[in-house]
């Protein structure tokens, strides 16, 4: 009978002990808000698979950086973030990684800094999604993409309600073949399909000439699919 209590006893310190853990597990879930996934996006060794050589936060390794770069200081990196500057003479330039990608998805946090902005990410070509005001159509253009030969063929949704003008924005992009899927702060915007997509390439990001304007990018975080 003893022995038997002993049993008993022993089984339900184990099933109070599973319990308090379980509520542990639902209280860590509960916490987890999206600002928190974001942080773990922050570090592109732990989150993306293939980032390597995508950016750093440290310098512009794993990036073919333009020629004059040193002197005219257009694509800096200061305490983790990617500042883009035009510089005196307004020379435009895009900054390309090293390695090639073929379907993949980059998330990233900008800002716009002072000037007109007109900059965006090229995916594996000259296609490229757009961030800022578009020079040929004089206005906002933030999330849509541009196809060289066909301008901005559609327009991004609720761009206007979403972006933030003086504050960090949040970008995924996600490129699979030629198909184009855009998400900004966290909502989908965009989707397109480009008969002119690469299927593989380079991503770059551009700097566009004759404008005086600032943007800072951090968080690059880039997963091959």
């Amino acid at each position: 009978m003893k022995k038997n209590t002993l049993i008993l006893a022993s089984l339900l310190i184990a099933c109070l002990l599973n319990a308090q853990q379980s509520r542990k597990v639902c209280a860590a879930d509960t916490l987890r808000t999206p600002e928190a996934d974001h942080c773990f996006q922050c570090a592109p060794s732990e989150k993306a698979k293939g980032g390597k050589g995508f950016f750093n936060g440290k310098d512009l390794g794993g990036w073919k950086v333009p020629k004059g770069n040193d002197q005219a200081k257009w694509y800096q990196v200061v305490d983790g973030v990617l500042q883009i500057r035009s510089g005196p003479k307004k020379k435009g330039s895009v900054l390309w990684t090293e390695k090639k990608y073929r379907d993949f998805e980059i998330e990233f946090d900008f800002r716009f800094g002072e000037g007109t902005v007109d900059s965006g990410v090229h995916l594996r070509t000259q296609d490229q999604i757009q961030i800022g005001i578009s020079g040929s159509l004089k206005r906002d253009m933030t999330c849509s993409p541009y196809i060289p030969g066909k301008g901005y063929p559609v327009e991004a949704k609720d761009v206007a309600k979403l972006l933030k003008a003086k504050d960090w924005n949040h970008v995924k992009i996600r490129a699979i073949g030629p198909k184009y899927t855009v998400w900004l702060q966290g909502k989908e915007v965009m989707n397109y399909e480009s008969s002119s997509a690469k299927p593989e390439g380079p991503i770059g990001i551009q700097l566009h000439g004759n404008r005086n304007m600032g943007i800072d990018f951090k968080s690059l975080v880039l997963k091959e699919l």
